[in-house]
């Protein structure tokens, strides 16, 4: 409009209907270096953790920038965890673990599960000092999430007055939860 019928930008953003100051306005991307440092170090210490488990770690440690900006950074650093695939067996890639040799040293907990008669499911929280090969509980429900799971190890640890040094679980969804996480992280 400005070329062809020569009027001048104000009147054009009036026609348009568009504000000058967004007819100026420049976009500038912002200053990522500083955060994607950081999530390739976190990424580093943490492998298999996508950029939501690394968000947590951040907030942690300070950093209040918003999630969607963490994912931004977290993708322009190349950081995207693949798609894993299926193993037929499972295979520990770490140290191997040394026995434990004193109580409350290492707690083992595992979901059983079984159906009722009439086809409901049962499932069974089992603890387990792995010194002592003492039961420290099995708590019984059809469901049993991450926030039980933490209110059963809180029971234990009132009751024992110990809190253990490591716990030991599999990958499944109540142990690899917030709620449990959380919880050994303050503990």
């Amino acid at each position: 409009m400005l070329e062809r019928h020569g009027v001048s930008r104000q009147r054009a953003c009036e026609l348009v209907g568009l504000g000058r100051s967004t007819y100026y306005y420049r976009a500038t991307a912002p200053d990522d270096g500083q955060l994607k440092e950081t999530l390739k170090a976190k990424a580093a210490e943490r492998p298999r953790w996508g950029y939501r488990r690394l968000t947590v770690l951040l907030r942690r440690e300070g950093w209040r920038d918003n999630h969607k900006r963490i994912e931004r950074a977290y993708r322009a650093a190349g950081l995207q965890v693949p798609q894993r695939r299926r193993k037929k067996t499972a295979r520990w890639r770490g140290e191997p673990m040394s026995a434990p040799v004193r109580v409350n040293e290492c707690w083992s907990l595992d979901f059983i599960q079984d159906s009722l008669c009439d086809g409901r499911k049962v499932r069974f929280l089992t603890v387990q000092d792995d010194c002592t090969r003492e039961g420290l509980a099995i708590e019984t429900d059809t469901s049993l999430p991450g926030r039980r799971v933490v209110r059963v190890l809180d029971r234990i640890a009132d009751e024992r007055r110990a809190l253990p040094d490591r716990l030991l679980t599999d990958n499944g969804p109540e142990f690899i939860g917030n709620a449990l996480d959380a919880w050994a992280y303050q503990r």
